[in-house]
């Protein structure tokens, strides 16, 4: 019985040695085989993979992330012009024509509400009873003429082109930056007022007060002094001119003069403190010896 199980188990083992071997010599392929469409030529192989739709780019897309947003910010955060006659230019000054609802056109953007309102009531009430109208006008600088009196003669002639529509107007211009004005006007405007107030109110009034920055009220007075003219009435006066005196730096020959007899008192002590000092040490040493 053992003699059969050692043949079987003896055979057992030879017959997978044998197989063993089989395989060695006969390894089994795990290679994938490829089509015979894979022996393309390398051209069509990158024309194929060109032709393949492409992944999006993360970068173009930051990109446009960061365009709106800088378009957003610039919308949000660009201050809007404000259209009006206030932020108006000179040119569009004389375009627009003088005012419908009211006396001013306040380009320098200085006057306040109150002012605006009580030029308005003054105004109105003055054309209603003399048939005269003053209209204002108030620029930060002007760039197409040299003075004030120039820009107003042009204001006037293209709001009322024809003798009979600026007959009875008048026109006041208060340049702010050269802190300077003007009036200007019909022949009935002229003659109403009077050269003598006209020359005040141009010399007084606007400058005077626009130097201080006293806007306000360099066009109120301003409006109060040529109605009071227009009507016969006393005139209220303006403000004067005020004299700086700049005291001056160098000295006066008398002062110069006491400054050089000090110096020279002073200089002199010295000298003589210098020589006198030494020569008496040197005595009194000379003279112990």
């Amino acid at each position: 019985m053992e003699t059969i199980l050692a043949a079987r188990s003896f055979s057992s083992l030879v017959n997978l040695k044998s197989s063993l071997q089989q395989q060695q010599q006969h390894p089994r392929s795990y290679s994938l085989t490829l089509p015979n469409c894979c022996n393309l030529k390398k051209d069509s192989v990158f024309q194929s993979f060109s032709s393949l739709p492409t992944k999006p780019n993360w970068l173009s897309h930051v990109h446009h992330g960061l365009a709106a947003l800088a378009i957003s910010l610039a919308l949000n955060f660009t201050p809007v012009l404000a259209s009006g006659p206030a932020f108006a230019s000179e040119f569009d000054v004389l375009n627009d024509g003088p005012p419908k609802e009211s006396y001013v056109v306040d380009d320098a953007g200085v006057l306040s509400r109150v002012t605006r309102s009580d030029l308005k009531k003054l105004l109105s009430d003055l054309e209603y009873r003399k048939k005269i109208r003053i209209n204002f006008v108030t620029v930060r600088k002007l760039t197409s003429k040299a003075d004030a009196f120039e820009y107003a003669d042009q204001v006037l002639e293209r709001w009322y082109p024809t003798l009979e529509e600026g007959n009875n107007k008048g026109i006041v211009v208060l340049v702010t930056s050269q802190k300077e004005g003007a009036v200007t006007g019909g022949p009935e405007f002229i003659k109403a007022v009077g050269d003598t107030v006209l020359d005040a109110v141009v010399s007084q009034n606007l400058p005077v007060l626009a130097t201080e920055e006293k806007y306000n009220e360099a066009t109120l007075s301003s409006a109060k002094r040529l109605a009071a003219a227009i009507d016969g009435l006393p005139d209220p006066g303006g403000p004067q001119p005020k004299e700086n005196k700049r005291e001056s730096n160098f000295k006066t020959k008398e002062e110069t003069a006491e400054k050089r007899d000090q110096f020279t008192v002073v200089v002199g002590g010295l000298l003589v403190i210098a020589f006198v000092v030494p020569m008496a040490q040197y005595y009194a040493y000379v003279s112990k010896k």
